[in-house]
């Protein structure tokens, strides 16, 4: 089985390429679903988090509120450390697991689509890794227009991230996600192409 990263800044167009790639029917395996399933009461990282914040983080129906933990580790180096340092070998183990899985059902392509990709180690067990990216302007323009962030809270969240310039030089494929869909779905089909 062949593994592909997948990866970029956020508000790159990432989810973008992931659907692309699934109508394709190649195999998808989301980090950030699976994160969000290990964030649901009684699961690994919500017993992690309120043990940690408290309940203070926590929404009217029990759920966490990922607002509230964004503040505070968007605002404070060492929080995010220690939710990095907390979240990866959890989000890992679920991911190995679904990785064996497609695996032993004889996946041809499986493509790992982690945010955090080259920060969290991943890159080493791809065969190749895609990082798909816009020039910064749009970027930080499409963060504001998609989460309603006021400037510096765009900035803060993109300045924790890796610059994408090096992701880019380090990556096998990247994808310019500045134009049309359909000029995004050409780069897909050639990465395709050429795996």
């Amino acid at each position: 089985m062949k593994l592909l990263g997948l990866t970029g800044g956020i508000a790159c167009g990432k989810s973008t390429v992931s659907a692309m790639l699934r109508e394709r029917g190649v195999t998808v395996l989301d980090a950030d679903v699976l994160c969000h399933a290990l964030m649901e009461p009684g699961q690994p990282l919500f017993e992690a988090y309120v043990s940690h914040w408290g309940r203070s983080i926590l929404q009217a129906d029990g759920g966490l509120d990922r607002h509230a933990i964004g503040a505070i580790v968007f605002a404070d180096v060492k929080e995010r450390t220690w939710m990095n340092e907390t979240a990866h070998p959890i989000i890992r183990k679920a991911m190995l697991e679904a990785m064996e899985r497609e695996r032993e059902k004889g996946t041809p392509i499986c493509v790992l689509d982690v945010p955090l990709l080259y920060e969290s180690g991943w890159d080493a067990c791809c065969d190749a890794v895609c990082v798909v990216w816009v020039r910064p302007e749009v970027q930080k323009a499409r963060l504001i227009a998609r989460n309603g962030w006021l400037p510096e809270e765009a900035d803060a969240r993109i300045a924790a991230q890796m610059p994408l310039s090096e992701k880019c030089m380090r990556a096998k494929f990247c994808i310019d996600n500045n134009g049309t869909p359909e000029q995004t779905r050409r780069q897909v089909e050639e990465m395709l192409c050429t795996l």
